[in-house]
C-alpha cells in the first residue's frame, strides 16, 4: 500500500506561481510512476503530469505544457508539480497517483491522494 498526502495548494492570482508537494508513505517510490490529475467543478478528473519511477521521462498534458514542470525525489519519497503563468481555467483539485510502471502513463493508476485545491483568480 502506498498513502499519499498533496500539499502547497492555495489561492493566486492568475499569472502566478505555486508549488504542488506529493509525500508518499508505506512503500519506497523507486518502483513508482507518478503523476498529478486535475478535476476542474463539475468537469472529470482529467490528466496533467505525469514522471517515469527514475525521473528520466516526463509527460505532460497540452494545457500545461510549458508552464507546469513535474519533478521527483525519491530519497524524499516526495513529488512535485511546480506551475508557473497561472490561469483561472487551472483552478481545480489537484490529486496525486502513482502505479507501479517504467513509463509515464496517463491513466489507470493505483493509488491516490485527498487532493489539494488551487484556485486561480482572474
Amino acid at each position: 500500500q502506498v498513502q499519499l498526502v498533496e500539499s502547497g495548494g492555495g489561492l493566486v492570482q492568475a499569472g502566478g506561481s505555486l508549488r504542488l508537494s506529493c509525500a508518499a508513505s508505506g512503500r519506497t517510490l523507486s518502483s513508482y510512476a507518478m503523476a498529478w490529475f486535475r478535476q476542474a467543478p463539475g468537469q472529470e478528473r482529467v490528466f496533467a503530469a505525469a514522471v517515469s519511477a527514475s525521473g528520466g521521462l516526463k509527460n505532460y498534458a497540452d494545457s500545461v505544457k510549458g508552464r507546469f514542470t513535474i519533478s521527483r525525489d525519491n530519497a524524499k519519497s516526495t513529488v512535485y508539480l511546480q506551475m508557473n503563468s497561472l490561469k483561472p481555467e487551472d483552478t481545480a483539485v489537484y490529486y496525486c497517483a502513482a502505479k507501479i510502471s517504467r513509463g509515464t502513463s496517463t491513466s489507470r493508476y493505483d493509488y491516490w491522494g485527498q487532493g489539494t485545491q488551487v484556485t486561480v483568480s482572474s
